[in-house]
């Protein structure tokens, strides 16, 4: 069997391949090492893009199954693609712990004004009288309960949250209590405190998170996005940061990657930007492999893989 591997993982993955595996190497530009003509398995990596993803197509006609590290496929989908009968993998689970730390550092930089008190120990002053909040019986909204969503409400639960969580199949689920389906979520935003956005990009959600959205929510309401920037209206959000809708908002991704130097996001006093960092994790790429691998071995022996994507959905 032959597999096109990221050139950047060969070394960590060639000594747990089985001995009749043949290997093709690609580079981020999409160049490949060898003939891909009957490779079977491609294991994209985070800097793949639609024009790389394409080349290897072209380069691939007999490819089977594509595993993708990312947990949103977005950027995959596309129109190209899916003329493929290709079955698609992602590393859904793999980023959970990381994302979902990052989810508690922002909650708690607004509870607790942190980023004043470092701009007052940056000047050596010493104030005091500041607003800050506990988190004990705030209610955190997470619109996307899935393996991210779950990891975010395991590690909030301790702070004594209450924690809701939306998913498109509601089913109680651990430290939640209460998940809801579908748009429910809509009609719970005025009793809210914090929202996190964890739902992948499709054409349901992108740019969901709209005006209405926005002005449903409570004046001191925190919105937090680690999914994907397309799901938020960025013009309603500038303007509701800029007209105090709601108190403040953590992004770690937005629509144009990396954000421009003049967007105006960069000035709002009551925002957190994070160059889409937060998933990044010293053992993502161990995971990332061990579950390659895993899935590799699913494959030869013809059983179901995990993480298989509904192209149709969208994750």
């Amino acid at each position: 069997m032959k597999l096109i591997l990221p050139l950047d993982l060969v070394a960590d993955i060639e000594p747990h391949l089985p001995p009749d595996t043949e290997v093709v190497r690609v580079d981020v530009e999409g160049n490949l090492d060898g003939d891909a003509s009957d490779a079977e398995v491609y294991f994209s990596w985070f800097l793949s893009r639609s024009p790389t993803l394409h080349k290897i197509l072209e380069a691939a006609p007999a490819l089977r199954w594509h595993h993708a590290p990312n947990a949103g496929v977005n950027h995959i989908l596309t129109p190209t693609y899916l003329e493929r009968d290709i079955i698609l993998t992602n590393g859904a689970g793999v980023h959970g712990i990381p994302i979902a730390e990052f989810v508690i550092t922002y909650i708690l930089a607004h509870a607790k004004h942190l980023s004043e008190l470092y701009a007052l120990q940056a000047e050596r002053h010493w104030k005091k009288g500041f607003a800050i909040q506990e988190l004990t019986d705030a209610t955190l909204l997470i619109i996307g309960a899935g393996g991210i969503g779950q990891e975010i409400a395991a590690r909030a639960k301790p702070f004594g949250l209450k924690i809701i969580g939306s998913r498109r199949h509601p089913q109680e689920l651990p430290n939640f209590d209460k998940v809801v389906g579908a748009d429910e979520w809509r009609s719970l935003l005025p009793g809210v405190d914090y929202v996190v956005i964890a739902t992948p990009l499709t054409l349901e959600t992108k740019e969901f998170i709209d005006e209405s959205v926005l002005r449903a929510l409570p004046k001191h309401a925190y919105l937090i996005n680690i999914a994907r920037g397309g799901v938020v209206d960025e013009s309603a959000l500038i303007k509701a940061l800029t007209e105090g809708w709601i108190a403040g908002a953590a992004l770690d991704t937005v629509n144009s990657e990396p954000l421009p130097p003049e967007s105006p996001l960069w000035s709002l006093p009551n925002i957190f930007i994070t160059p889409h960092t937060s998933g990044h994790s010293p053992k993502s790429k161990q995971r990332s492999i061990a579950l390659f691998i895993d899935n590799l071995k699913r494959y030869q022996a013809g059983q179901p893989l995990r993480n298989v994507v509904d192209k149709e959905a969208g994750y």
